[in-house]
């Protein structure tokens, strides 16, 4: 039975994979056009990002992980793709 903290997971993992998704595509797009390495850094970060919400939702609802795995997994990926994002914007 879906509660309703089920459901708002389930809306905001969708918003996130939506924005995530066109974040991640219009970067790398970008570096295909310029070359620039940041860009595709940029898009790989966010690529990261989105990745580990779409894991950490998928691991609690669909594979019926604890709730604090999904967090946890989802959490892990977010601090490695804002690391990755971060290098984005030193990258010359």
């Amino acid at each position: 039975m879906t509660t309703h903290i089920d459901l708002a997971i389930i809306v905001a993992k969708t918003a996130i994979l939506a924005l995530g998704g066109s974040i991640t595509y219009y970067a790398v797009r970008a570096y295909g056009r310029t070359g620039d390495p940041s860009l595709r850094a940029l898009g790989l970060g966010f690529g990261i990002v989105t990745v580990g919400a779409l894991v950490g939702g998928v691991s609690h609802q669909i594979i019926g992980a604890d709730l604090a795995v999904g967090i946890a997994i989802d959490s892990l990926l977010t601090a490695v793709g804002f690391g990755v994002i971060v290098y984005s914007l030193y990258v010359e």
